[in-house]
């Protein structure tokens, strides 16, 4: 598939494809006429939601079924053109509590779309998600490709060994792949039900109920948050790639941005208020430190670099909330 090439026509299989970013990039697919089918289990608490490709909704066929379902995967990856892999175990705190369910999941989710393509379709390409908990804590900053990985999660653990999954089926068998490892990305679509993801959509839930934005410590620690709209694009630069496969990039904003100028920014925008406290004992022992990413390598292969100004993406995330908040509360 070239960069020249139109999506208009295009067969594309999206795992987890309900949830915050799978959905996002459906509805992007869709708009500009792929042919898209849709695996979601629709478990609790992961975030998927027909709401989210609503928009969409008749121009997709969405199957409810799980990727660790053999003879599913098998028909559905069957005549794709490109499978996007979302679906995944979503939390690390509840990795750690429950090892094996999120081994299950992720592991054998990404082996069952790896295998089941190099079987019925090894001229598919398949696009992944990662994450930059695959680092651990970092010694340099920004980080790049390069950069050693220490995981400090069971969740972290097993998104970097579906990354070598993917690495081993391109390098032994051919088929082609893209891992994308994502730091922070925020937007439109992303459960608010509970905070253990997506720290940003928390608070502007808490924000739009009236609750204020609690802020350990001084706040000082930095993170590259990005648009959930930049992330789409990075996934489809991704899956467009002239290259021969096999690659890992890491997507993110690039410019770090503190914790307490994310909670402020919104606060701002919302009219909540901040509240600064100590650190817990417990969180002292995850915080993982400042995280930027290093996105040259994704500039220079993918053409991709994040467009979405942090201020206009809350603003942008807020309005959606606002108006569709009985949806996802």
């Amino acid at each position: 598939m070239s960069k020249a090439r139109a999506w208009a026509g295009q067969r594309v299989l999206v795992t987890g494809g309900l949830g915050f970013i799978g959905s996002s990039v459906t509805v992007r697919l869709a708009e500009a006429g792929a042919h898209v089918t849709v695996l979601d289990a629709l478990l609790p608490e992961y975030g998927g939601n027909r709401y989210n490709v609503a928009s969409v909704a008749d121009r997709i066929q969405i199957v409810v079924g799980d990727v660790r379902d053999q003879p599913l995967v098998s028909s559905l990856v069957e005549g794709q053109d490109l499978v996007f892999h979302f679906a995944a175990q979503v939390s690390y705190l509840d990795s750690m509590q429950d090892p094996r369910l999120d081994l299950d999941i992720s592991l054998k989710g990404t082996l069952n779309i790896l295998e089941e393509c190099r079987r019925v379709n090894p001229t598919v390409r398949v696009v992944s998600i990662g994450s930059r908990m695959q680092f651990g804590r970092v010694e340099r900053l920004p980080v790049d490709e390069s950069h050693s990985m220490k995981p400090q999660s069971f969740y972290a653990l097993h998104k970097l060994t579906a990354e070598h999954y993917c690495r081993l089926y391109h390098e032994a068998f051919g088929l082609w792949t893209a891992w994308l490892r994502l730091s922070n990305p925020f937007g439109p679509r992303q459960q608010i039900k509970h905070s253990k993801y997506g720290i940003v959509n928390w608070f502007v839930r808490l924000a739009l109920e009236g609750q204020p934005l609690t802020v350990f410590g001084d706040g000082a620690q930095a993170r590259d948050y990005f648009y959930i709209d930049d992330a789409v694009e990075a996934f489809l630069a991704g899956a467009m790639h002239d290259g021969p496969g096999g690659e890992a990039f890491n997507i993110g904003g690039s410019e770090p941005i503190s914790f307490k100028t994310m909670a402020e920014t919104i606060a701002q925008v919302t009219g909540a208020r901040v509240e600064y406290v100590p650190w817990p004992s417990a969180w002292k022992l995850v915080e993982t430190g400042d995280y930027v990413t290093d996105i040259r390598k994704a500039r220079r292969l993918l053409g991709w670099a994040p467009k979405v100004p942090f201020e206009d993406g809350i603003r942008r995330t807020v309005e959606y909330y606002r108006a569709a908040f009985d949806h996802y509360a």
